[in-house]
């Protein structure tokens, strides 16, 4: 039996702990008013969530779909990046007020309620403007389909990476005759490679940057070689929780190392350091224009494979349909030809250091010849993910709980062992809560 739709009062009320009462004006760069005033016959207004270079470039990318489809008028508008974005966005499907198109981070689609919030794509549409479903990972396209709909359609996956200074590593011995990092595939390995880095590294400058102190990233850093352990969080029907605490154990004490050893000092700029001479920062592959920016001799790797198989943590960024109660017509098939567009001209989008989710667009010559993202492409197929629950995804209540978790393993303000625990008991807790918008895991 169905479940009655959300009215604004119950979803405010639901996502209380999601949003203070000050942060709901969510100012808007772009055409919020202008959209709802445009006489335009075709119109689509599109919200998203992209800043900085990755919203120049998705301007770019609108600005050619523009000039190729002038019938149709685009109004895009850029909200606040986390959970002032969701909650705008699911206050507006739930009050008919919603976009023709938006855009969500896959992790976040179990609990976006899509029955509710979002309407599926027409599979026919998109087939017609060349979206195929053999083009896509298929775990990317897995997680996209809930009860045998397609909610979300993939743009690409952003996922944890390891840069490294090709000069600096050169002077350690660490760069091999191809001209890239030498294969490192144990935590020894590893250690041996940042203490022959140290040598070659200038005083007042770190090793490796880790993000220690932030909670997300130490959040995915520990993700990635939980996930490398064989590590799981629940089981399949999300009713036990299967968390290892001597995995988890493991990879925190190997986090808090890098600390320990002297090669991370927790809280320093780490971008700052690594331009100015670090031999290592893990960062998000959105962090390639920031260092190709100041011209720097550096590659890009998935995070090395420490603890067994490879695995990296990734999210994707995906494009949704916001519910509205009379979708159809030409807005909504101008909102598809839109989503279709930029997924398959996502060359320019790799610009930003994302992997496409269109999979043909990665053997593409244009593609191919950025570096170093065509070098670390091969993440999509070991990506680290959440588990497909409502409270997973960017910004989500599984990572505001744990993360703090995992920092203070890494500050070694308590020990590892108990840290486990207690993420573990974070993992038991979660599953007795009910998710705000009255969605379900996939």
């Amino acid at each position: 039996m169905g479940q009655p739709d959300l009215n604004r009062r119950q979803l405010l009320g639901g996502l209380g702990g999601l949003a203070v009462a000050g942060s709901l004006g969510f100012a808007a760069v772009g055409t919020g008013a202008d959209a709802l005033a445009s006489g335009a016959g075709t119109r689509v207004r599109y919200w998203n969530l992209f800043s900085g270079g990755d919203g120049a470039n998705m301007i770019a990318m609108l600005d050619a779909f523009r000039k190729a489809n002038p019938g149709i008028d685009v109004k895009d508008s850029t909200l606040r990046w986390g959970n002032p974005y969701y909650t705008k966005l699911a206050m507006a499907a739930a009050g008919d007020r919603a976009p023709e198109l938006g855009v969500t981070h896959l992790g976040r689609l179990a609990g976006f309620a899509p029955e509710r919030l979002l309407d599926p794509f027409d599979r026919e549409i998109l087939a017609r403007y060349g979206v195929r479903e053999e083009d896509f990972d298929p775990a990317l396209w897995k997680r996209s389909v809930i009860d045998g709909k397609l909610y979300a359609l993939p743009l690409d996956i952003h996922p944890q990476l390891n840069f490294y200074r090709k000069d600096v590593c050169e002077k350690a011995g660490l760069i091999g005759d191809d001209g890239n990092l030498v294969p490192l595939t144990s935590t020894d390995d590893w250690f041996d490679a940042l203490k022959a880095a140290k040598k070659a590294v200038r005083r007042g400058i770190q090793t490796v940057g880790v993000h220690a102190s932030d909670q997300n990233f130490a959040w995915w850093f520990f993700m990635s070689f939980y996930a490398q352990a064989g590590g799981t969080y629940y089981d399949s029907g999300l009713t036990d929780v299967t968390f290892d605490t001597d995995k988890a154990t493991e990879v925190l004490e190997f986090l808090r190392r890098h600390i320990t050893d002297g090669y991370n000092v927790p809280g320093a700029p780490d971008a700052e350091h690594f331009i100015n001479g670090g031999a290592f920062v893990w960062e998000g592959g959105w962090s390639v224009p920031v260092y190709s920016g100041p011209k720097l001799d550096y590659g890009a790797t998935p995070l090395p494979a420490l603890f067994g198989k490879p695995a990296t943590q990734a999210e994707s960024h995906a494009f949704v349909l916001p519910r509205q109660a009379e979708r159809g017509g030409a807005g909504n098939e101008a909102a598809h030809r839109l989503a279709a567009h930029i997924v398959l001209h996502a060359v320019d989008w790799a610009g930003g250091g994302h992997i496409p989710a269109h999979l043909p667009t990665l053997s593409d010559p244009a593609y191919q010849k950025l570096r170093p993202q065509s070098e670390y492409a091969s993440a999509m197929d070991h990506m680290a993910l959440e588990p497909e629950a409502w409270f997973s995804g960017s910004s989500g209540t599984l990572s505001q709980r744990i993360g703090p978790v995992v920092v203070a393993a890494n500050l070694g303000s308590v020990k590892p062992e108990a840290v486990a625990r207690r993420m573990r008991r974070v993992l038991e807790g979660l599953l007795e809560m009910r998710n705000p918008m009255g969605g379900g895991a996939a």
